[in-house]
């Protein structure tokens, strides 16, 4: 089973090169784990190992040790589709769906989550609208991915730098 364990970067277009060797289509549920096993699309089972806290996107291409390169998918899943009301009530709902630790995909004038009937009625609570769809689900990184990312060093606890924690 090749392994895979390097993030190589995101592929902008989706046709296949010779150094792809195929394709892995993940829901977001595998997507954010750094360690599993997973059949690409031509059949072959691969072992994903990441560094933790590193979620794939789709369009990120992975490499294993002899340069083999497999390209992320997005799967679609079900998810629930928030419209509707005003930007103060999507702004709500985010702050409660987001009280619950949802990831939520947020794009201009709708959110996005994870289906879940009961944060579904929750919503409509709200004065919003809820659709369930079969989507692609690309959650926000968090407000600290980018930081952690850029300025990554081990936390021991002592520091002589401009931050605190």
């Amino acid at each position: 089973m090749r392994k895979f364990t390097t993030m190589i970067g995101r592929k902008v277009s989706c046709e296949p090169t010779d150094s792809v060797v195929s394709e892995l289509v993940l829901p977001y549920d595998t997507r954010k784990k750094s360690r599993f096993k997973a059949e690409t699309t031509s059949g072959e089972t691969l072992g994903v190992m990441l560094p933790r806290g590193q979620v794939l996107r789709g369009g990120d291409v992975l490499a294993d040790a002899d340069g083999a390169r497999v390209h992320i998918v997005a799967a679609l899943e079900p998810v629930s589709w928030v419209q509707g009301g005003t930007p103060q009530a999507l702004a709500r709902a985010a702050y409660h769906l987001g009280n619950r630790h949802m990831p939520l995909q947020v794009g201009e004038n709708w959110l996005c989550y994870q289906h879940d009937h009961v944060l579904d009625d929750m919503v409509r609570g709200l004065g919003l609208q809820v659709t369930t769809v079969e989507a692609a689900f690309e959650p926000e990184e968090g407000a600290y991915a980018a930081h952690s990312q850029a300025h990554a060093h081990p936390h021991t606890g002592a520091h002589t730098h401009g931050h605190s924690h």
